[in-house]
């Protein structure tokens, strides 16, 4: 289990996030930072939970050359209390459950849970 007592990534497998976590109040950052912004304690290196609840989405329209449009970019609530931006594979729904997947060109993005392998 991670502090968050969140499962951590199964034996093997890297996250495919990595956040800060700060030992003294439990505050949780994505990006990685130093210095914890409530308490002002040295954070140390968390992995972060591969799914999460969709907080809000935006679909692109226009965007530069190497990016095919129209595409989806949701916020995602993470359970360790995170919020990430990513594009997500299909259409979004407010509320709806994505998990995290490897992809080349942006290093991560978003699927509904239960689509894909």
């Amino acid at each position: 289990m991670t502090t968050a007592g969140e499962p951590a990534p199964a034996a093997g497998v890297a996250a495919l996030l990595t956040g800060s976590r700060c030992p003294a109040c439990g505050a949780a950052f994505f990006p990685p930072r130093q210095v914890c912004s409530r308490c002002l304690g040295k954070l140390e290196e968390a992995p972060l939970s591969a799914r999460g609840t969709v907080y809000t989405h935006t679909v692109v329209h226009q965007s530069a050359p190497a990016f095919e449009t129209p595409y989806t970019l949701v916020y995602v609530d993470l359970p360790e209390g995170v919020r990430v931006l990513g594009q997500l594979a299909g259409e979004a729904r407010i509320g709806m459950e994505v998990e995290l997947e490897p992809d080349e060109q942006l290093g991560f993005r978003f699927r509904p849970v239960g689509e894909g392998s």
